[in-house]
């Protein structure tokens, strides 16, 4: 009886013994199949997504002329030119996002754009939340004031109810929360819009407006019985487009883009067209 339970016992443990190996291999294919799909995962990029889905989002504050404007139902502009550019290398359409100037590094990093591009300077402080793109245009903070107004120069702001664009490198500067910054106005009125901004100049609530160089001339070319722009300017400073922190696929296709533009000549003719429509 013994021997008999032996020999079934060995049969038993033999059997168990292919179906562990059967089964390690079974694991071992799945766990494989596993591991390739996974790595498939991660070799897809933003960029890939894009092409999938036949479109490529960007995010802008259309108030921003001749950068980023509204012509009847559409948006226009030196920084629509360049995102319609970057949408043909990537063979999609371009869908825009119009939102407020100061929400549009959330907009990068909620994932609602794949990339932003109004006039944005590339400082230090938003480097922090994006990564920017090559710089595509040289800007300047423009005073614009009352004709027949004491202020002649960027000093003479000092003490002074300045106006500007909520977000924009106008606003922190004006703002000045860290104190370092030569003027010291009086006080910072912040406006979601240039053109409220404007207005209220205009009507004597505020001193001056601070706001880039290319809108300000639009606004006084608007308004010439009543405004002025000064010579010198606050400060000066570099555009460029912004991308998701880390998102090195969409920042390698926007430089590619800027550098064809750049180098064929074509950037040169897109910011002219403006200029001239402009009258700069």
């Amino acid at each position: 009886m013994m021997k008999k339970l032996s020999k079934i016992g060995a049969f038993l443990l033999v059997s168990a013994m292919i179906l562990s190996t059967a089964g390690c291999a079974q694991s071992g294919t799945t766990s494989a199949a596993t591991g390739s799909e996974t790595a498939s995962k991660a070799a897809s990029t933003s960029v890939d997504k894009i092409k999938a889905d036949g479109y490529v989002t960007m995010s802008t504050n259309a108030e921003f002329e001749p950068f980023e404007y509204k012509d009847g139902d559409n948006i226009v502009g030196i920084d629509i030119d360049i995102s319609n550019k970057i949408a043909e290398k990537l063979g999609v359409k371009l869908k825009i996002n119009d939102v407020a100037f100061d929400t549009l590094t959330t907009e990068l990093g909620s994932g609602k754009t794949n990339f932003v591009a109004a006039g944005m300077t590339a400082n230090e402080d938003r480097k922090k939340n994006v990564d920017f793109s090559d710089t595509y245009f040289d800007a300047s903070q423009a005073i614009i004031v009352l004709k027949g107004s004491a202020i002649k120069s960027r000093t003479d702001l000092n003490g002074k109810k300045v106006g500007v664009q909520q977000g924009t490198t106008g606003d922190t500067y004006c703002t000045n929360e860290d104190g370092k910054n030569d003027i010291k106005v009086a006080s910072t009125e912040r406006y979601a819009k240039g053109v409220d901004a404007v207005t209220d100049l205009i009507n004597g609530k505020i001193d001056a407006v601070v706001i880039d160089d290319f809108p300000a001339k639009k606004f006084v070319e608007k308004n010439s019985d009543k405004l002025v722009k000064l010579d010198e300017a606050l400060t000066t400073e570099q555009y460029a487009i912004a991308v998701p922190k880390g998102d090195a696929a969409m920042l390698e296709t926007v430089n590619g883009v800027l550098s064809e533009l750049k180098s064929s000549g074509e950037l040169d003719k897109i910011i002219d067209k403006y200029k001239e429509a402009l009258g700069a």
